[in-house]
C-alpha cells in the first residue's frame, strides 16, 4: 500500500533513462526557441539574452537538483511531481498543487498544438489559393490534436516514447543545420540590442521564460520507469544542462548572424540563417509535437495519481480516472479527459489569459519542489537519506527566485494563481482539525530548537547578565485539573517574556502502569493548554513523594535552552496544612539551589477584574524588589491584564524614607519602572506602625498583591509566613536568589 492508503501502482512499461531525457529536452527546446528567441536577442542583445537564460536557470537548475535529490530518497511512483509533493507536504497541499499542475499540463498540450500549426503558416497562400479560404491555424491544430489523442489512447505510452525518438532526431537535425548556416550579412556581435525602441528587459524575460520550464516533463513518467531513483535525476539533470548550453549557443548564433531589425521582424528568422531553410519549420513542428507528446503522456498520469489518492470530490470520478488498462496500467480514462481539455482549449484559439495563469502554476510547482528540498535539509530527518544531495542554499535560491520572478513577470496573475491555489487547498484541507502545514515544519522546528538550545547553553555570558534576566519557570503540581488559578498565572508569566515548563505530578513508582497513566494525562494536559492558548511546555513527572518530585523539578533542564531560574508553588486559602507545608519545603529546597521562588496563594476571587497589582517593598527584603517589580510588569503585559495598573507601596524606617524616595522616583522618571509617579507611595515605619493593618487598608481590594520574603524569615516564621495578610485576595510571595537589574 502507498503512504496515502491506495494500492501501489502497476509497474508500468519499465522504461529506462532515455524517455525521461527525451520528454524533458523536447519540452525545453520548444516553440519559443524557434519563434521568440530572435525577438529576445533583438531587444536585449546577446548579453541580455544570456542574462535571461541564466536567470531562468536559477529557477530550473535548483528545481532539477531538488527533483534529483527527492527521487533518490524514495521510490517515486506514478504522478511524478504530484507524487513527490503529496508525499512530502501531505494530501491537501499536494492535491491542490496536483490539480493545478494537471490543468497546466493538459492545457499545455493545446499550446504546443497551436504552435505546431504555426509551422504550416508558409502553406497559407497555397491553402487560400486552392480552397479559397484564409488560412486558420485551427485547420491544423484541431485535427492534429484529435490524431495525437487517438494515437495515445489506442497505442499508449510505448508509441509516444517511440515518437519522441523520431521527433527529437528531427529537432537535432534542424538545429545542426541552423548552426551550420551563414550570417545574412556582415553582423558584429554586440552586447546589447540596437533597436531604436526596445521592449523592457522584464517583458522580454516574461515572454522567453516558459522556454526553460519543461525539464520536469520526464518526471511524470515516474510510474513507467524501471528505476526512477536513477532515471529521474540523470534524465532531468542532463536535459536541463543540455538545454542551458543550447540556448546560449542559439543566442550567440542569432546575434552574430542577423541585425536586430531582422531578428525582431521575422518570427522564423532561423530559416533565413540555416544551411537549408525549409528544415526550420520542420524543426518547429518537431519541437512542438514532441512537447505536446510529452505533455499528453504526463498529464493523464498526474490525474490518475490524484484520483488514486481520492483527491477528486466525487467517488465515481476517482474510480473512473484512477482505472488503468492492461499490464502497464495505461491511464486511458485520464487520457480521454486530457485530450478533451486540450481540444476545448485549441478550439478557443486565444488562450493568453489561461497561458499566464498556467505559467504561474508551473512556477508554484517548481517553488514547492525547491521548498521541499530546503526544508528536508533543515529538518535533517534520519529517514531522509537521498543518494544524491543538492545544496540547501540552491534550493532556497530556487524557491525565492520562483516567488520573485512570478511577481516580476505579472503581479496580477501571480496573485490570481496564489489565490486559486489557496482556494484549492481550503477545499481539500482536512475537516477534522488536522493540518498538513503543521506537519511540514515539525522537523525544521526540531532542528531550529536543537540549534537554539545548543547556542543558548553555550552562551553562558548572556545568562549571567543581570540586566538581561528573563523568567524561565518550572512548576510541579498534582492539582492541575482541580483548580484553574495556578496554571492560568503560570501562563501569564510565560506568555511573552519568559519560558515555562509545567510538570503534572503523579504519585507512585515508575513502572508500566504509571507510565501508561502519565501518557494519558499528558494528552489531557496538551489539550488543556491548547484550549487555554497558553505558551507553556507541559509534561508529567512520576515520583514517590511531593518532596522528591520538587527535587527532580528543580533539576529539570530548561526547555528554552536557558537553565530554569525560578520555581512556582501554589496553595489555596482553604487548603489543609500538608499542601501549605509542601510549598514551604519546596521553597527551602529552591533556596539551597539558588533558584528564585514564587508562592501563589489564590482565592475564589480568581484575580478579579485583573485591573490592579500592588507591589509591597519593605526594608528587610529589599533585595527582592527588582524581581517583584519585573514580575508585575510581565503579568500586565499579558492581554488578560492589558488595562491593569501597577502600584508600588514602599515601607522603610523613618531615617531611610527620603533616600529611598529619591531612588525610586529616579527609577520612575527615567522610565525604568513601568508606573507613574502618582502610583508610587512611600510609608515610614517604626515599632508603633501596624504593618499588617497598613497593607490591608490599601490593598484589600487589589486583584493581585506581591510581597517579598527571605529564607531567614521563612525559617523563622515557618509555613505560616504564607498565611500572613489573610484579609487580602490573591497574593504572590517572591524570593529572589539571583541578581536581577531593571535597566
Amino acid at each position: 500500500m502507498s503512504p496515502l492508503g491506495r494500492p501501489s501502482a502497476a509497474p508500468g512499461h519499465g522504461f529506462g533513462t532515455a524517455p525521461v531525457f527525451l520528454a524533458s529536452i523536447s519540452t525545453i527546446l520548444g516553440a519559443i526557441l524557434f519563434l521568440r528567441f530572435g525577438y529576445a536577442v533583438a531587444h536585449v542583445g546577446f548579453a541580455g539574452t544570456v542574462l535571461i537564460v541564466i536567470l531562468g536557470h536559477l529557477v530550473t537548475i535548483p528545481t532539477a537538483l531538488a527533483i534529483a535529490e527527492i527521487a533518490t530518497n524514495r521510490r517515486v511512483e506514478g504522478g511524478g511531481e504530484y507524487f513527490i509533493i503529496s508525499r512530502s507536504f501531505g494530501r491537501s497541499i499536494g492535491g491542490a498543487i496536483g490539480v493545478a499542475l494537471f490543468m497546466s499540463q493538459a492545457v499545455s498540450v493545446a499550446f504546443y498544438m497551436i504552435a505546431f500549426a504555426e509551422a504550416f503558416r508558409p502553406l497559407g497562400p497555397w491553402v487560400e489559393g486552392t480552397l479559397g479560404v484564409a488560412f486558420d491555424p485551427r485547420m491544423v491544430s484541431l485535427p492534429a490534436t484529435l490524431v495525437l489523442g487517438w494515437l495515445v489512447l489506442s497505442r499508449g505510452a510505448a508509441l509516444g516514447v517511440k515518437a519522441l525518438w523520431a521527433v527529437v532526431a528531427v529537432l537535432a537535425v534542424s538545429l545542426a543545420l541552423f548552426f551550420l548556416g551563414r550570417p545574412l550579412e556582415t553582423t558584429e556581435l554586440t552586447g546589447a540590442g540596437t533597436l531604436a525602441d526596445p521592449d523592457p528587459f522584464i517583458l522580454v524575460f516574461a515572454i522567453v521564460f516558459p522556454a526553460f520550464t519543461g525539464m520536469t516533463a520526464g518526471v511524470g513518467l515516474s510510474g513507467d520507469l524501471a528505476n526512477p531513483r536513477k532515471s529521474i535525476p540523470l534524465g532531468v539533470m542532463s536535459a536541463t544542462l543540455t538545454g542551458f548550453g543550447m540556448y546560449i549557443w542559439v543566442a550567440y548564433k542569432l546575434a552574430s548572424s542577423a541585425p536586430p531589425e531582422v531578428l525582431a521582424g521575422r518570427e522564423l528568422v532561423m530559416a533565413d540563417i540555416a544551411l537549408w531553410g525549409p528544415i526550420i519549420p520542420v524543426g518547429l513542428a518537431a519541437a512542438t509535437i514532441s512537447s505536446a507528446i510529452g505533455s499528453i503522456l504526463v498529464a493523464p498520469r498526474t490525474v490518475q495519481a490524484l484520483a488514486s489518492d481520492r483527491v477528486m470530490p466525487a467517488p465515481r470520478l476517482n474510480r473512473f480516472l484512477s482505472r488503468g488498462h492492461g499490464p502497464a496500467n495505461e491511464p486511458r480514462n485520464a487520457t480521454l479527459l486530457t485530450a478533451g481539455l486540450a481540444l476545448v482549449t485549441v478550439l478557443l484559439g486565444n488562450v493568453d489569459i489561461v497561458a499566464r495563469i498556467i505559467s504561474m502554476f508551473f512556477m508554484l510547482t517548481y517553488g514547492a519542489l525547491c521548498t521541499i528540498s530546503a526544508l528536508e535539509h533543515f529538518a535533517a530527518r534520519p529517514s531522509y537519506r537521498p543518494s544524491f544531495r543538492s545544496k540547501w542554499y540552491l534550493s532556497v535560491l530556487g524557491s525565492l527566485m520562483c516567488l520573485l520572478l512570478m511577481f516580476q513577470m505579472d503581479p496580477f496573475y501571480a496573485l490570481v494563481a496564489i489565490l486559486a491555489l489557496g482556494g484549492l487547498y481550503w477545499f481539500m484541507r482536512p475537516r477534522d482539525g488536522g493540518s498538513d502545514l503543521s506537519a511540514i515544519f515539525q522537523g525544521v522546528m526540531t532542528q531550529a530548537t536543537r540549534y537554539s538550545h545548543l547556542k543558548l547553553q553555550a552562551s553562558t555570558a548572556a545568562q549571567q547578565r543581570a540586566e538581561e534576566w528573563r523568567p524561565s519557570v518550572v512548576m510541579v503540581n498534582s492539582r492541575t485539573f482541580e483548580r484553574s488559578a495556578p496554571i492560568e498565572f503560570f501562563g501569564w508569566l510565560c506568555s511573552r517574556h519568559g519560558f515555562g515548563a509545567y510538570l503534572h505530578f503523579i504519585p507512585g513508582e515508575v513502572g508500566p502502569a504509571t507510565f501508561k497513566a502519565s501518557r494519558a494525562v499528558l494528552r489531557d494536559l496538551i489539550d488543556l493548554i491548547h484550549r487555554r492558548r497558553s505558551a507553556v511546555y507541559v509534561d508529567t513527572l512520576v515520583s514517590p513523594t511531593p518532596e522528591r518530585a520538587i527535587a527532580q523539578a528543580l533539576q529539570f533542564p530548561g526547555v528554552s535552552g536557558v537553565e530554569n531560574n525560578t520555581i512556582l508553588f501554589e496553595f489555596a486559602v482553604e487548603d489543609p496544612e500538608p499542601i501549605l507545608l509542601e510549598a514551604w519545603v519546596g521553597a527551602h529546597l529552591a533556596a539551597t539551589m539558588r533558584m528564585n521562588t514564587l508562592v501563589l496563594r489564590h482565592t475564589p476571587h480568581f484575580f478579579g477584574a485583573r485591573g490592579t497589582i500592588h507591589v509591597w517593598l519593605t526594608w528587610h527584603d529589599y533585595k527582592n524588589a527588582n524581581l517583584m517589580i519585573l514580575l508585575a510588569y510581565i503579568v500586565v503585559g499579558h492581554r488578560d491584564w492589558q488595562d491593569a495598573v501597577i502600584e508600588i507601596f514602599a515601607a522603610f524606617p523613618q531615617e531611610e524614607v527620603e533616600a529611598q524616595r529619591e531612588k525610586l522616583l529616579e527609577m520612575v522618571t527615567s522610565g525604568r519602572l513601568p508606573i507613574s509617579q502618582k502610583n508610587l507611595r512611600i510609608f515610614p515605619t517604626d515599632d508603633r506602625v501596624d504593618f499588617g493593618r497598613l497593607v490591608e487598608e490599601h490593598s484589600a481590594r487589589a486583584d493581585l498583591v506581591v510581597f517579598g520574603f527571605t529564607e531567614s524569615r521563612l525559617r523563622e516564621k515557618g509555613p505560616e509566613l504564607f498565611r500572613r495578610h489573610a484579609g487580602l485576595r490573591d497574593v504572590l510571595f517572591v524570593s529572589a536568589e539571583q541578581e536581577i537589574l531593571i535597566s
